[in-house]
């Protein structure tokens, strides 16, 4: 098993930053990656991003590509995400997640383990 607490959430102005963290516990020698999902009201949950927990390579969605960026610390066992030039449409509550069999997994049917979710709001 593997248990994961986020972090770091908040309510934010358009234009701010913010950085969400993942602790992960447990059988961390399991994972393969750990993603970052949102979701709003009435909508499905939706990648966000995902780091290879091997190789430190990234992945994220369009609509954060460019002002996002995903790392890892093995030392903490965390993963983080930092948010830049945040938007209103970036409210949703933020999970964090991770995959036991994927290197690269958008999915959410690909993942294993989920957080408990952080909310995260942007106001104009």
């Amino acid at each position: 098993q593997v248990q994961l607490v986020e972090s770091g959430g908040g309510l934010v102005q358009a234009g701010d930053s913010l950085r969400l963290s993942c602790a992960a516990s447990g059988r961390i020698s399991s994972i393969y990656a750990m993603g970052w999902f949102r979701q709003t009201p009435g909508k499905e949950r939706e990648f966000v991003g995902a780091i290879s927990w091997r190789t430190g390579r990234t992945y994220y969605t369009d609509s954060v590509k460019g002002r996002s960026t995903i790392s890892r610390d093995y030392t903490k066992n965390t993963v983080t995400l930092q948010m830049n030039s945040l938007k209103p449409e970036d409210t949703a509550v933020y999970y964090c997640a991770a995959a036991r069999y994927y290197e690269a997994p958008t999915l959410v049917g690909e993942y294993d383990y989920w957080g408990q979710g952080t909310q995260v709001t942007v106001s104009s």
